[in-house]
């Protein structure tokens, strides 16, 4: 019976080696297959650069643009963050002495009767 036991681990771990085996090849041709994508992909950039001077400098204005736009944006969101803050801090103090103001009136507290 120990035989048989022994027989049948046999295969299961010459499978679950194989898998194994599979499965570093797997990852292995997925690396290749990014690489090669990216190497694609940095190819197609460098030959769709524009040599014409007019053109070149055309796109470099636009991007000092856009790179200017976003660093004004993020000044403008931190400072809109800011005034929201101070805002909410004033908003929640000013219900907190209203509350205060409501608890203690008159209006409040039940008539005798």
């Amino acid at each position: 019976m120990s035989k048989s036991a022994g027989a049948a681990a046999g295969p299961t771990a010459a499978a679950a080696a194989a898998a194994v085996q599979k499965q570093k090849t797997l990852l292995q041709k997925a690396d290749a297959d990014v690489s090669s994508l990216v190497d694609n992909f940095a190819a197609f950039i460098n030959i769709a650069r524009v040599n014409d001077p007019p053109v070149r400098n055309t796109q470099e204005a636009f991007q000092m643009d856009m790179r200017g736009s976003r660093l004004i944006l993020s000044q403008q969101a931190e400072g809109t963050e800011r005034m929201l803050e101070r805002i909410g801090q004033e908003a929640a103090g000013s219900l907190k002495e209203l509350e205060a103001h409501y608890y203690s009136s008159v209006v409040r507290t039940p008539p005798d009767e």
